[in-house]
């Protein structure tokens, strides 16, 4: 039920714990049943989620031990309601795996080493209710959490002293959020608002200061909104999904648009916490 890859050589890495996105549409059982969850002994489901997985290994786990459950997270036709209450509901199951799968991650690794957590979409807001519970002994190994494509809102904030909003690009213990849209009026509450924090990936900064990206890309984050406003990019590949995500919005993008600059900031991070001990 996991995929790892074990990429220190040098003891100076960290490791990455990667929660997926959402895959898997509702499905019905061989004996009726419609179902709301991935099914992890199911080979085509756990193919879907590592489609993701060794994408994202790919350039988080460089240089670092990368580890990644499966897991039976929450379909899209739930996250299609766009309502909280139902998906509140419906993710209680996706966070028992997930709550699992991060103590036998604990139980698996040197304690004393750095870790990074880092979830996209549904896995961004894993990733946040994992901090929200998260001991201070082991706090303090967190090198970063980064939440791709998923909202940290005002609650989330009050609720731990173990969510603190990244300010640049090497301040370590810290949370990195973002969502993308190509103009304010396609921000998806159920996705990006209220959110708490935004930075911008490209040039690691929290206020309207654009960033070129590829040239012809520019990237820059909206205070109010706190979100990223992305100019010159169509997000085309990606279709929309149920007609409420990646319409106006870049939400299917977040994990590869910026890839090399979380390839980036992650090893600058992983140093930074390295250098301070």
């Amino acid at each position: 039920m996991w995929f790892v890859q074990k990429n220190d050589t040098t003891g100076r890495g960290a490791d990455v714990f990667y929660i997926v996105s959402t895959w898997e549409k509702d499905w019905t059982t061989a004996d009726g049943v419609l179902c709301h969850y991935a099914d992890v002994y199911n080979a085509a489901h756990r193919a879907d989620m590592n489609r993701e997985i060794s994408r994202i290994a790919a350039y988080m786990g460089e240089g670092n031990d990368f580890y990644s459950p499966y897991y039976r997270h929450m379909t899209i036709e739930m996250w299609a309601t766009q309502n909280e209450d139902t998906v509140n509901k419906y993710v209680a199951l996706a966070m028992d795996d997930v709550r699992a799968a991060f103590q036998e991650f604990q139980r698996r690794r040197n304690p004393r080493r750095p870790f990074v957590l880092a979830g996209f979409s549904q896995g961004g807001r894993a990733v946040v209710e994992l901090l929200k519970t998260m001991p201070a002994d082991l706090h303090r190994y967190l090198v970063a959490a980064y939440v791709l494509g998923y909202k940290v809102t005002p609650d989330d904030v009050a609720a731990t002293t173990n969510i603190r909003a990244a300010q640049d690009s090497t301040d370590t213990g810290v949370t990195v959020c973002y969502n993308s849209v190509s103009d304010v009026r396609y921000v998806k509450p159920i996705v990006s608002a209220p959110c708490a924090m935004c930075i911008n990936p490209v040039n690691w900064r929290t206020d309207a200061t654009p960033a070129v990206l590829d040239d012809t890309v520019t990237v820059s984050v909206s205070p109010e909104h706190r979100v990223l406003v992305v100019r010159g990019y169509s997000g085309a590949e990606y279709r929309p999904i149920l007609g409420f995500l990646n319409v106006g919005d870049f939400h299917g993008a977040e994990p590869w648009l910026y890839q090399e600059c979380l390839r980036r900031n992650i090893q600058a991070r992983v140093r930074a916490y390295h250098n301070k001990r």
